[in-house]
């Protein structure tokens, strides 16, 4: 059986994404996340242009050092995986799986504080209804947050037979989810 992502399976002619890596249709999925994050992010732009004031009064309610350590724990997770796809690529399986168990607990450790962030607002009395800001605050990080899990899971599939082209497909989907990230967070908690 032909693995994911190896010669056999490029010859269906995918044409500009024959060079990426992974599986092509890994990267048909990242592109449509990517457009339905950015539809995201362009109504969060537009209303906070339109109530200025409501979204720097909401921000400003945000545990911005809070969101910051759980960007550093995303990113180190990235490079976990990163560094697991370099390792099923050298034929260390054991190596690969290790560094993805890596990236699945940072990344459960960023679930773990943004359930602990969601805790703090919602005692604050900061709801999904609350205002403007906090309506697409809590649908834009819940979006990204369940793409931290379907990441982690991807990841956990991927590391149980730990071939190099299985691997990279699933690390491209979790450096999707790290770079959402690094433009939900600076637009989010430190924009006001």
């Amino acid at each position: 059986m032909a693995d994911v992502g190896d010669t056999a399976s490029r010859e269906e002619g995918w044409g500009v994404l024959d060079g990426l890596p992974g599986h092509p249709m890994m990267w048909v999925l990242i592109g449509s996340e990517l457009a339905a994050f950015g539809l995201m992010l362009a109504a969060l732009s537009v209303a906070r242009a339109v109530q200025p004031a409501v979204f720097a009064a909401g921000a400003a309610q945000l545990d911005a050092r809070l969101a910051g350590f759980n960007t550093l724990a995303l990113v180190t997770s990235g490079w976990f995986a990163a560094r697991g796809s370099i390792a099923a690529r050298a034929g260390r399986r054991r190596g690969a799986r290790l560094w993805l168990a890596g990236a699945i607990a940072l990344g459960a450790l960023f679930l773990a504080l943004k359930g602990v962030e969601y805790a703090a607002e919602t005692a604050a009395g900061n709801g999904l209804e609350t205002s403007t800001f906090f309506t697409l605050y809590y649908l834009l990080t819940g979006f990204h947050a369940l793409h931290v899990l379907l990441g982690m899971v991807i990841l956990a599939v991927t590391a149980w037979r730990a071939e190099a082209a299985a691997v990279e497909t699933g690390t491209a989907f979790w450096h999707m989810v790290d770079l959402v990230w690094l433009v939900v967070y600076p637009l989010i908690y430190l924009l006001r």
